[in-house]
């Protein structure tokens, strides 16, 4: 999980406060926002790590471990290219005024969930649902 998440104030909603209301949404667009600044500069300081430690090494062995060590930090970068999509994608329900209720069945998907996952687009229920799902197809 990206620092920036870990950074931010966890929101106290008021007694009778509205859900998901432009303070709420803000507080969200911070969280998203945060946490892609963090991303795009990882994968920044990662393509320029790697133009600066481009070696040709004559021993294989070295040269195994330096691909290796190449192999798993792209595998790393495409992870987090898949999260700045979602992010991108949970950016987008925030303007069209969809962000924070479930993509399945429309509930809130609440506060402290999106706090944990500022990305969800299902409520617990529907999360565990299709979580029991994918074990029954795996089996």
């Amino acid at each position: 999980m990206p620092e920036d998440q870990k950074s931010f104030v966890p929101y106290v909603a008021e007694p009778g406060e509205e859900y998901m209301n432009a303070k709420q949404l803000a507080h969200f667009r911070a969280i998203l926002n945060g946490i892609k600044g963090g991303l795009i500069t990882d994968i920044e300081r990662t393509v320029h790590t790697m133009q600066d430690e481009a070696t040709v090494f004559a021993d294989p062995n070295d040269r195994a471990s330096q691909e290796t060590d190449i192999a798993i930090e792209l595998r790393n970068r495409d992870r987090e290219r898949k999260l700045i999509k979602k992010i991108d994608e949970a950016l987008a329900t925030i303007e069209a005024g969809d962000y924070g209720y479930c993509a399945s069945c429309g509930v809130e998907i609440g506060i402290k969930r999106l706090e944990a996952r500022p990305t969800a687009t299902l409520c617990i229920d529907c999360k565990t649902l299709e979580e029991v799902r994918e074990k029954q197809v795996a089996k």
